[in-house]
């Protein structure tokens, strides 16, 4: 990932990361200064505290693998120059609703948030999905960014809202550069990036660090892959970053496929290498043309089609470019519908 050189680079300097989650906490060294004032839709619907609160620790170990900058020995996220929105759907109890969190990703897309991160996913009702989709087809047309993790159960489940045709629906890998057995597979993924022992703040003590295996952390590396090419490009719409970042994904065999989509993110690819065509700053690379020709009307979900799979899968999991040299600085590292955490349960490693 060469995150030492890509930094003289580009940091995320200047993109604003919407993290849809459990709350952040923003008395952590790491993310000082760097947390803007967010919503909490759990309770209230975007009318109640707003505050950092995060009980669940969650949606603050998603903002320092975005955006920590080492302070005190501490975590560096890869895009360390990047703010954060904290937008609250969920406490360690329940893990927010469809409602709730529809309505933080329409607030986030009319806050400022190029790049909106959930890392969290569950299955949907077919009477929940419109709201889902409508969310989405409002961010897209904000120019906003949206990814989301896969899920964790390892099978090939759809979770939403991953599953929604717009969002970016991203994979985990482990430090083999293979798909993690436990991360969700299927048509609609579209990156995939490390998930396994990656570094945050214990859930019980916010003062130790532990490893955290999930396509939670997966997700916020690719947001924040996306903050930092933006960040090097403001010019490009978000249809352009996303699409360089499919082209200069890593993979071996024929993508898109079923377990990484088009593979591994590198970002180094585009900043140092100068890879990758932006293209056209009007078409969403993932979605089918003849869904584009009309913005959808407010409010109201659009006909979206799934992304088909033009590859038949391959018969084992494809393996990802190897990603964790400097992927991250850690200094100090120890060892209706209710939605739950992408997260694996911490090893609590110290």
């Amino acid at each position: 990932m060469r995150s030492d050189r890509l930094w003289k680079v580009a940091t995320g300097r200047g993109i604003t990361v919407a993290v849809v989650d459990t709350g952040v906490d923003a008395t952590v060294s790491e993310l000082r200064g760097k947390v803007l004032s967010g919503r909490d839709f759990y309770e209230g619907l975007g009318r109640g505290r707003t505050d950092s609160l995060d009980e669940e620790r969650h949606g603050t170990n998603m903002s320092l693998t975005i955006a920590g900058d080492a302070a005190n020995g501490g975590v560096s996220g890869f895009a360390p120059g990047a703010m954060i929105l904290p937008l609250r759907v969920g406490d360690k109890h329940s893990f927010g609703i469809a409602q709730s969190a529809a309505a933080a990703i329409r607030y986030a897309a009319d806050h400022g948030a190029k790049v909106i991160n959930v890392s969290m996913g569950g299955t949907a009702r077919p009477s929940d999905r419109p709201q889902w989709q409508a969310a989405v087809d409002y961010a897209l047309r904000k120019g906003a960014l949206i990814f989301a993790g896969a899920g964790n159960d390892g099978s090939g489940v759809a979770q939403y809202p991953a599953a929604i045709p717009g969002v970016v629906a991203v994979g985990a890998l482990g430090r083999d550069g293979r798909r993690a057995g436990f991360s969700n597979h299927g048509d609609h993924l579209a990156l995939a990036a490390p998930g396994v022992d990656m570094p945050g703040r214990c859930t019980a003590d916010k003062t130790r660090y532990c490893a955290f295996d999930g396509t939670s952390h997966a997700t916020a590396i690719a947001s924040a892959s996306a903050a930092l090419i933006w960040s090097a490009h403001p010019e490009w719409t978000g249809n352009q970053v996303l699409r360089v970042m499919l082209q200069t994904a890593g993979h071996e065999g024929p993508v898109p496929s079923r377990y990484i989509g088009y593979g591994s993110v590198r970002p180094a690819q585009v900043l140092l290498e100068g890879k990758g065509d932006p293209g056209d700053p009007d078409v969403h690379p993932l979605l089918p043309a003849r869904s584009q020709t009309a913005p959808a009307a407010p409010d109201r979900a659009s006909d979206h089609a799934p992304r088909p799979a033009p590859h038949p899968a391959p018969p084992e999991p494809p393996r990802g470019l190897p990603l964790w040299p400097a992927l991250l600085v850690v200094a100090v590292l120890g060892g209706g519908l209710v939605i739950v955490l992408l997260r694996r349960h911490p090893k609590e490693h110290p």
